[in-house]
């Protein structure tokens, strides 16, 4: 069996079943994780970068794509947070192709509002209305969200910024101009201290359950999509 003092004091948990875990265990736990969420911008930075390699079927790369949303977002007046979001909203293409949209959503939750992480959570079925029909799908999908508070504002992130953003001639902004919001938003003090989840500002569930069904209902045709 491990001795917990020689676990504690290289640095890692003595337990090797969860249910048998310590309140030191633990402490030495959020210790590393207050180190990760330091460098947690670097992270997504680095995503993000990612997106930009390879060959890619748009006219631009999905990062041109992610960068030339932003810079939409920011010339039409939106606040840094809602800059950020629009930056990272395809974020998860690669690592989350048929739920890219809850992927880059919980990346934001802990960091922005209850409506930015909506409108990001949602942003591929309001943006299905403009192609859906051409790969099988609903266009009229986000129909079922009419009369949600925030249905507007997912609206016009996808008509105003996301649907538009696939143009070369566009004169986008780089990545380096938008890298201190991303250092200034992934700084804020995390909403996921809350005991439950669920009951975080950020999340969907804290507002209304039945307007904000997860990504994953969308149509089964259109999931493979990273639009």
């Amino acid at each position: 069996m491990t001795d917990p003092n020689d676990a504690h004091a290289a640095g890692k948990a003595a337990f090797t079943r969860i249910d048998q875990s310590t309140a030191e265990d633990w402490a030495v736990i959020a210790a590393h994780d207050a180190d990760y969420l330091a460098g947690l911008a670097d992270s997504v930075l680095d995503t993000l970068a990612r997106l930009g390699e390879g060959h890619q079927p748009y006219q631009i790369t999905r990062l041109e794509h992610c960068l030339q949303s932003a810079t939409r977002a920011e010339r039409a007046g939106a606040d840094e947070e809602m800059i950020v979001a629009a930056l990272v909203h395809d974020i998860g293409d690669e690592l989350a192709l048929f739920d890219h949209a809850a992927f880059a959503a919980s990346i934001l939750r802990p960091f922005v509002s209850e409506k930015t992480h909506w409108i990001v959570q949602h942003h591929d079925v309001f943006q299905g209305h403009y192609y859906w029909d051409k790969v099988g799908g609903d266009k009229d999908a986000r129909e079922r969200f009419r009369g949600h508070p925030w249905f507007d504002d997912c609206e016009a992130f996808c008509r105003d910024w996301d649907c538009p953003s696939f143009d070369p001639a566009y004169d986008t902004l780089p990545l380096a101009h938008f890298e201190p919001m991303v250092r200034r938003i992934f700084a804020r003090a995390p909403y996921s201290v809350a005991p439950d989840p669920a009951l975080a500002p950020g999340s969907s569930q804290a507002s209304d359950p039945s307007q904000a069904p997860g990504p994953s209902q969308a149509p089964d045709p259109s999931q493979g999509s990273t639009a």
